[in-house]
């Protein structure tokens, strides 16, 4: 039976894909193989959002064409779509598929092998966390990102069409729904009639059979009262809000193209803190943007230092052929990573503090996978969690106390 194995990059949007795609083939008779190295066709879902990430999939279609030269590569995603030369004609790449296409491509992939087998294989866990995709595409233009370009204008998947694939995900045993958008914030306005990001989740959650349900990032700017509320309301939402913050100078902000001030970034942090006081508060930040002084990045320092995020995913300033900001004056390397890995440290302290005040408390995790004799869950707060004794079945949720620290994250016995 021929396998296929998807290495998805960057995105949850992308992720969501992959899961799709997944279920699709094992509908059409496709096996999932354990590893890249065993599959037959490798489907890579690509990201451009910065130079590491165009980087990273070019090694690794690289090394899949030298170490499995029988393999057949389909590479689509989105430095797929802007830079298609890159894959198209080289041995070993099949298909090359551009974002517009990503909706036709399982019947691709199978056309490749013959097209649908009958007697097609039971479906497998893709991930022991389902995704879905509700919203592709943005309507904004930060000067730095390259994304609307390669993802085009913002477009939402009906809510009733969500909630079917929610209800569909919670009868095959899947306890947690990650909900996934470019700009999920923005969800709902291109429908007819116009929908909101609120109006969907007052919807999702009244479905019965669903387990809980997570968000992807979240834009700050359109986080007013009714969307805050609707993030915090309810118990079958992740206590987990991950922020496009980007930065908190509001100079650097003005140039990024994302106006925004720092104290109505601090309001809004104490807002969700002191409605989801467990909660965990991320947020996506950058260093080294053209134009950043050292009092721009110390401002960016203290905020972190002081305020209620828990954790920080940090990015130098990666300049993206065609935007605005890869045309201005840059800042040198060794700067953004010395600011890189001073901003990583206090978020990393942050992060420590956060997963102390988790022990003696009893979280839900939902379980992730099993080895070594023992079970690593997720809890709904973004905690990796070790649990000694607990269930080995992926999927499962499970009650657990927190008793200590690890490496990672923390660990713990079913409560």
């Amino acid at each position: 039976m021929t396998s296929f194995f998807i290495q998805s990059f960057g995105c949850r949007v992308n992720q969501a894909e992959a899961f799709a795609w997944a279920d699709a083939l094992e509908a059409g008779g496709l096996r999932p193989a354990g590893g890249w190295s065993d599959g037959d066709i490798i489907l890579v879902n690509s990201c451009t959002l910065t130079g590491r990430a165009d980087r990273d999939v070019r090694k690794f279609v690289e090394r899949v064409r030298r170490e499995r030269p029988g393999a057949r590569l389909v590479v689509t995603g989105c430095l797929a779509e802007r830079a298609p030369g890159t894959f198209a004609g080289r041995p070993g790449v099949s298909l090359v598929v551009p974002n517009a296409g990503k909706a036709g491509l399982p019947e691709k992939v199978l056309d490749l092998v013959g097209g649908a087998r009958a007697g097609a294989v039971g479906r497998t866990p893709f991930r022991s966390r389902a995704l879905v995709k509700v919203q592709d595409g943005c309507d904004r233009r930060c000067t730095f990102c390259i994304i609307p370009g390669v993802r085009g204008r913002s477009v939402s998947v009906p809510a009733a069409q969500v909630a079917a694939q929610v209800r569909g995900l919670a009868a095959r045993g899947y306890h947690e729904v990650v909900l996934a958008g470019i700009h999920l914030s923005s969800y709902g306005r291109d429908l007819e009639p116009r929908g909101t990001m609120a109006a969907l989740l007052e919807e999702l959650t009244r479905v019965e059979t669903a387990g809980r349900l997570r968000l992807s990032s979240l834009d700050p700017r359109d986080m007013d009262d009714e969307a805050l509320a609707a993030v915090t309301a309810n118990t079958k939402i992740c206590p987990h809000f991950h922020l496009s913050l980007q930065h908190v100078s509001e100079t650097v902000l003005e140039n990024m193209g994302r106006p925004a001030t720092e104290a109505g970034y601090r309001r809004l942090l104490d807002a969700l803190r002191d409605a989801s006081p467990e909660a965990a508060i991320g947020a996506d930040l950058i260093v080294g943007f053209p134009g950043e002084s050292d009092a721009d990045f110390g401002r960016l320092l203290r905020f972190v230092e002081t305020s209620p995020l828990t954790y920080a995913h940090v990015f130098a300033y990666s300049p993206r052929p065609g935007t605005p900001a890869a045309e201005r004056p840059q800042l040198p390397d060794g700067v953004k990573t010395r600011r890189s890995e001073a901003l990583r440290r206090a978020a990393a302290e942050k992060t420590l503090r956060f997963r102390d005040r988790s022990v003696g408390r009893d979280l839900e995790a939902v379980v992730i996978r099993a080895r070594d004799g023992r079970t690593e869950g997720l809890s709904g707060n973004y905690l990796r969690v070790s649990i000694a004794g607990g269930p080995a079945a992926p999927r499962e949720a499970v009650r657990v106390r927190i008793t200590g620290l690890t490496a990672r994250g923390v660990e713990g016995r079913p409560a």
